[in-house]
């Protein structure tokens, strides 16, 4: 379990010019900055004094608001958590106490260890993946401040699962199996057309419907981003040899970059075929969570109904 009673945000320099060298040297450290030769007055812990000398260049509220950035870094101790943001990933560390002047007036706090952008199951921390409550002390701007969803980020660091979001994805899961057998009740014609509708959820565009025409191809569709087209097969339920003369014929085809084979029953057996990585078989429970992402729930219950 990590723990830490105070959560810490330091910017490792102007723009973020130090995170390489404080992140991934083979000394990892935390930074300081800012134009002070009073190293030896800091280390006496004489804020009065450096709240004075900041008087003579700024204003009362930045001198306050200077000295106690600077106060943070020098008494904050080895067991306060500090947290940054680098390459898109939240990054977090725990800082010996010693303070060190590098030759530059700068200060460092070696870490303990090392910089940690992963939780204790190794999974990374992406911003895209965090809480923009937390993400957005990133924007402070000054050097150091205090972290005010530190319980959100020690429960994140230590994969703890948030209450709500536990009960959420219980809902969601409760969701797809309700869904899974109203996808099985329906007629080819519509099962066909759920397809139809997912894939141009995921951007696909159908170039034409074949199935009266062409045996081998239920949906001919094809992506407008990457040019990549694709030919789509719909069954209810099919066999390992209906599969493989379909994966065959596909092999054929030149034009066509990828194949998908959808069936909502008996697919345990044709998962035991090996197939190209280009060939992608969809059953039923991937098909359950492809209506539920693409918002067709509804439209599946009023088919259904």
């Amino acid at each position: 379990m990590i723990e830490a009673n105070t959560v810490k945000f330091i910017k490792l320099g102007q723009s973020g010019g130090w995170e390489e060298r404080c992140i991934e040297s083979d000394k990892p450290m935390i930074r300081l900055g800012f134009d002070n030769p009073h190293h030896q007055k800091c280390l006496d812990e004489d804020w009065g004094f450096m709240n004075r000398y900041w008087l003579e260049s700024k204003t009362k509220g930045k001198a306050t608001e200077t000295t106690n950035q600077i106060k943070d870094f020098y008494t904050q101790p080895a067991t306060t958590m500090w947290i940054t943001f680098y390459k898109r990933k939240l990054y977090w560390c725990f800082a010996k106490k010693e303070v060190i002047q590098l030759e530059d007036g700068s200060r460092i706090r070696e870490v303990d260890g090392e910089w940690q952008s992963c939780n204790v199951k190794g999974e990374h921390l992406y911003v895209e993946n965090l809480s923009g409550k937390l993400t957005k002390v990133q924007m402070f701007r000054g050097t150091i401040c205090s972290v005010k969803e530190s319980n959100y980020l020690l429960k994140r660091i230590n994969a703890i699962e948030l209450p709500e979001v536990q009960t959420a994805k219980d809902s969601l899961n409760n969701l797809v199996s309700s869904v899974k057998p109203l996808i099985k009740n329906l007629g080819w014609q519509d099962f066909e057309l759920l397809v139809d509708l997912v894939f141009s959820n995921a951007g696909w565009q159908r170039v034409a419907t074949l199935g009266k025409v062409e045996k081998s191809i239920d949906l001919d569709v094809i992506s407008p981003v990457t040019g990549r087209r694709a030919f789509i097969q719909v069954k209810s339920q099919s066999s390992k040899d209906e599969f493989k003369g379909y994966i065959e014929q596909f092999e054929g085809m030149p034009q066509y970059d990828e194949m998908y084979y959808i069936c909502h029953t008996g697919t345990s057996a044709l998962e035991e075929i090996q197939f190209p990585n280009n060939v992608q078989l969809i059953g039923l429970n991937h098909m359950a969570h492809l209506t539920v992402n693409a918002g067709l729930v509804k439209w599946l219950i009023t088919k259904a109904s």
